[in-house]
């Protein structure tokens, strides 16, 4: 069922074409990402979508009665409404309809009532009816779902009172994004709603978007949470739209092939043009080959010509070198303590670094690890403790905000006076392979976008030869080719990386060991990303089974079992272990109809292409209906653990 469909929608600002011709068809249970490089047009699309701007042609379908929920890229508000509120107010018409329902309930409490049994069989049928729609509303359940949504997003009990003026932006937008999700719209419209969000917020935001019944379509940088959370693509370029049957990786993957099919098909037709023109040239003046030559000449004309695949945009160029080696042993830590005007943010940290390797360091907002980088490149004064750097080491340091870029400086006047060395023709080159051209080069730095000064920064680490890099969110306000750029470039990289970052798709493109910072130290795994989260889920495991498979009484908090069903509590009873069976059972099948989505979206022709598109969409529909049952079997597991946990209490307090 469709319901929500733009067709051939075009768009133009002061003249100049956004949108070509773009179209985009959401069914119900669709997650889409809407990928295209930066200016391509997609929020505009977005802006379409929701009504909030209007097509210069084309159109857009809204299924009647559909519910467009959207919070865009940038969100500013500031009141004195109280941040629970905030997010309940989107669930305003359930909550008017149980107003309703206790009003007729006080009406039919009337004993006068029953002396009119038709007024009394009217009042009956719409208390009938305003329960089933009560019901279907998710009426009784509306104030967890808000609780849900805050705990998740993290708003724990004590900001609830707080008025909503008093937040940062960053927590503004994600009281936005938890006030949509409450309501629960029917397609959910969401424009990089990774931004200002830790690694634990996005992996419950992935697991209630992927859960979720409602449409999605999503525009992100972050490749991880696409893969994630998405099942069809739709690339914008040049105007138009184009839709690809998987995720993130798999439109890389067709993209690639198609890109490569075109290239060939071009190349077979200008060879085979080539022969032609040959023939001609070397037989028309021929009296015994005149006639051939003139009927290939009459073939070439006719021939349909195949234009010349569009070339790639301009794409960022990076080699980071290293003006010597540095020693075995890079850096030492040793009982660190880090933190501001004597407050510690963390202490006992010990760690060792060695040549070659690429430490991510991860850990919660707050946690200290901007403050960790600043403080071993010296910015900052150890509160306890200390650290040494090795023999041989060149420091180069990437910092998260503007890096002390001199805002009414020159583009090309910042390379020049950091390398004064370099000829005017070396740092033009050395500019346009960060993608400043032509008058870009002379714009000062307070005007370029947030993209535009990261490219600056990354050119100055790149030229300074260092070999131990110390990067803090280098991905930052990158687009997803100027991040696969940086990943190359760090990936080829000789010396020493030591980063922090968010993005995890870079992580595990990048790592080779991770370490979580928390208040009293470090932790230390081996790998990448998805190494560091096996490990913890083994880790759990064997915590669970040492520990006769109870979960510790302080492990949760109201808010955590809120936004997340205690899916990892083991039962000792015998429904449990069936519901744990119906729940493995459905993880096999889940596993078994991805590999085999993916399989048809790898194989798929371009001509087969809009056929397999509707079979991706069948695999989908089969794979939410048995998502629905394995929700279903955690609700009653849930359910299950909950009885459990009211008996224990109950015999303690008999005990006791």
């Amino acid at each position: 069922m469709i319901v929500l469909q733009a067709t051939r929608v075009k768009k133009s600002y002061d003249g100049v074409d956004v949108l070509r011709g773009a179209s985009l068809t959401v069914r119900a249970g669709d997650k889409i990402g809407l990928v295209g490089p930066n200016g391509a047009g997609k929020s505009t699309l977005m802006r379409i979508l929701t009504g909030e701007e209007a097509p210069d042609e084309g159109e857009v379908y809204v299924r009647s009665g559909a519910e467009i929920g959207y919070v865009a890229q940038f969100i500013g508000r500031g009141d004195d409404m109280r941040v629970y509120d905030f997010v309940a107010e989107a669930k305003r018409p359930v909550q008017q309809l149980e107003r309703d329902l206790r009003e007729l309930e006080a009406r039919m409490s009337d004993p006068a009532l029953y002396e009119d049994e038709a007024r009394f069989a009217e009042l009956a049928h719409l208390y009938e009816e305003s329960t089933r729609r009560f019901e279907a509303m998710g009426g009784y359940q509306w104030e967890t779902d808000v609780r849900r949504v805050l705990a998740g997003l993290h708003f724990p009990r004590e900001m609830y009172d707080l008025p909503v003026s008093a937040l940062s932006g960053g927590q503004r937008t994600r009281l936005a994004l938890a006030r949509l999700l409450a309501a629960r719209p029917d397609v959910l419209l969401l424009d990089e709603p990774t931004n200002y969000l830790d690694m634990d917020t996005l992996a419950w935001l992935e697991d209630f978007l992927s859960h979720g019944e409602m449409s999605l379509v999503v525009i992100s940088h972050d490749r991880y949470f696409l893969d994630r959370v998405t099942r069809l693509t739709v690339a914008l370029e040049d105007g138009e739209t184009r839709t690809y049957p998987g995720p993130y990786h798999v439109y890389l993957e067709m993209r690639a092939a198609e890109r490569e099919e075109m290239w060939r098909r071009y190349e077979a037709q200008q060879d085979e043009i080539a022969r032609m023109e040959a023939f001609i040239e070397r037989n028309i003046a021929r009296a015994s080959t005149h006639r051939r030559a003139q009927s290939r000449r009459r073939m070439l004309e006719r021939m349909e010509r195949i234009e010349r695949p569009p070339a790639d945009d301009p794409s960022l160029w990076m080699r980071f070198g290293v003006r010597r080696t540095s020693g075995e042993d890079v850096l030492e830590v040793r009982d660190l303590a880090i933190g501001f005007g004597g407050q510690a943010l963390a202490r006992n940290i010990s760690f060792r670094v060695q040549r070659g390797m690429r430490l991510a360091i991860l850990g919660q907002n707050g946690a200290g690890k901007t403050t960790l980088l600043r403080t071993l490149v010296g910015e900052l004064r150890p509160i306890g403790g200390w650290f040494r750097f090795g023999h041989g080491v060149d420091l180069g340091y990437y910092a998260q905000e503007d890096g002390g870029l001199p805002r009414d400086a020159r583009v090309i006047d910042v390379v020049w006076n950091a390398y004064p060395d370099l000829d005017h023709t070396s740092v033009r080159k050395l500019l346009a392979q960060f993608l400043f051209r032509g008058e870009d080069v002379f714009k000062p730095v307070g005007a370029l976008s947030g993209g535009e000064q990261s490219r600056l920064r990354l050119c100055l680490l790149m030229q300074s030869g260092a070999n131990v890099l110390i990067m803090d969110e280098p991905t930052n306000h990158l687009d997803i080719p100027s991040k696969e750029a940086l990943e190359a470039a760090l990936a080829d990289y000789d010396g020493t990386v030591i980063f922090v970052s968010h993005d995890r798709y870079f992580i595990d493109k990048l790592a080779t060991h991770v370490a979580v910072l928390r208040p009293d130290g470090i932790e230390w795994y081996l790998g990448n990303y998805t190494d560091y989260l096996e490990k913890l889920m083994e880790n759990d495991r064997l915590q669970r089974i040492e520990g006769g498979g109870d979960e510790p009484e302080n492990a949760r908090g109201d808010e955590e079992v809120a936004g997340e069903p205690p899916a990892r509590r083991r039962i000792r009873t015998s429904e449990a272990r069936k519901l744990e069976a119906e729940i493995a059972r459905w993880e096999d099948a889940a596993h078994r109809l991805e590999r085999e989505m993916e399989r048809v979206a790898k194989e798929q022709s371009e001509a087969a292409m809009a056929q397999e598109v509707e079979r991706l969409r069948d695999l989908d529909a089969l794979y939410r209906r048995l998502e629905a049952d394995y929700q279903h079997a955690l609700e009653q597991w849930e359910a299950k653990s909950l009885e459990l946990e009211e008996v224990r209490k109950a015999l303690e307090n008999w005990h006791g």
